[in-house]
């Protein structure tokens, strides 16, 4: 088992590949079909349930230029998923080419504590943590909007703006206990 690197193929021209990682299928599903109508880039979506990816298809797989997990915040297995496999991953890859979408956050039934760990989990890794609905239909497409704008600037397509750069502007910050002001 290798570890996943951004910068061990070539960019081609006009292209972009994204990973989504879930163990949540069917929001997974709806989300790589929103992000393919996308016809102004060529655009390559990779699905998976966990990393590592399997090795005997290293010769044919693209230069991955974003890795989205997808947490279900239901779901404590999601979330441990998610922290087991962001150890296959190159630490160059968490220079702005690794988002969090977060699903089920309003849930009621949700601990408290499961979100936190998320939000400093993110933090720690300075990536970029969205949230998604993923019970309604316009969920997939709205996270999918957002998704694909990260990718286009993770991707090298949008000019003078690099990855580290929109992480710098996008990552979730958790405020520290000893720079919280009491205002009582």
């Amino acid at each position: 088992m290798s570890l996943l690197k951004p910068f061990n193929r070539i960019p081609q021209l006009n292209s972009a590949a994204i990973l989504l990682v879930t163990q949540e299928e069917e929001f997974q599903q709806r989300i790589a079909e929103s992000l393919v109508k996308e016809t102004a880039v060529t655009l390559n979506v990779r699905l998976a349930r966990s990393l590592p990816l399997p090795f005997e298809q290293q010769p044919t797989r693209p230069r991955i230029d974003l890795v989205v997990f997808i947490i279900n915040l239901s779901s404590e297995l999601s979330l441990q998923s998610a922290q087991d496999s962001l150890k296959y991953l190159d630490p160059s890859y968490f220079l702005g080419k690794v988002c969090f979408v977060a699903t089920n956050a309003r849930s009621a039934t949700l601990p408290p504590e499961r979100l936190d760990v998320l939000k400093k989990l993110a933090a720690s890794l300075c990536c970029t943590l969205l949230f998604a609905e993923d019970q309604t239909t316009d969920g997939a497409s709205n996270v999918s909007e957002r998704l694909l704008t990260i990718l286009k600037v993770s991707a090298g397509l949008v000019p003078m703006t690099t990855a580290l750069y929109l992480s710098n502007l996008t990552m979730c910050t958790v405020p520290s206990e000893t720079n919280e002001v009491d205002f009582d």
